[in-house]
């Protein structure tokens, strides 16, 4: 199920995502947002709708603070383990905690938070995840020179995501970090 783009634009990130929730063949229009603003953070999540919503109203997100990468992958993934342990999202398979799929903007720059708890920060400036990921990317590749509005080279992706992707339907949903520095 699932398809949320980012992109980085004048030190600005931008989210865009689908609605479906996806269950075997069924299809449901969910009204209840996979993109939104945490803080200082725009997350856009898939995997789960369970863990979006402990995203969006439980995790306590820290404000940054020193080294972005260092912060990123020690005290913002220490909070999110925690706060998907306490909201019986976590997973533990061979004394491996998982936990799920989503995007990150912050102060300019976008990470992929993928269910292994890693964080990747992709040098092109886009990225996707979710069932569409590869139409999507794709598409924020090929309009990547075309001097297009952030807002404009996202809905393009989402478009060819949804128009490939049986997991992937409008309406479609776009969120920009605020923008602060560190």
């Amino acid at each position: 199920m699932t398809v949320i783009v980012g992109l980085v634009h004048n030190e600005r990130v931008h989210l865009g995502g689908d609605s479906a929730g996806v269950a075997g063949l069924r299809l449901t229009v969910r009204r209840d947002p996979k993109i939104f603003r945490n803080g200082p953070y725009a997350l856009g999540f898939t995997t789960s709708f369970r863990m979006g919503q402990l995203l969006h109203h439980a995790f306590k997100a820290p404000k940054p603070k020193g080294d972005l990468d260092h912060f990123m992958t020690t005290v913002f993934v220490d909070k999110l383990r925690t706060c998907l342990k306490n909201g019986g999202w976590s997973r533990k398979d061979c004394e491996q905690e998982q936990g799920g799929t989503f995007l990150v903007g912050i102060y300019g720059r976008l990470f992929a938070v993928y269910a292994d708890y890693q964080i990747a920060e992709p040098a092109d400036g886009y990225a996707a995840v979710g069932c569409g990921d590869e139409f999507a990317l794709g598409a924020l590749h090929a309009t990547a020179n075309l001097d297009l509005k952030p807002r404009k080279r996202l809905a393009l992706a989402l478009a060819a995501a949804g128009h490939h992707s049986a997991g992937v339907c409008e309406p479609f949903r776009y969120v920009t970090a605020r923008k602060l520095s560190p």
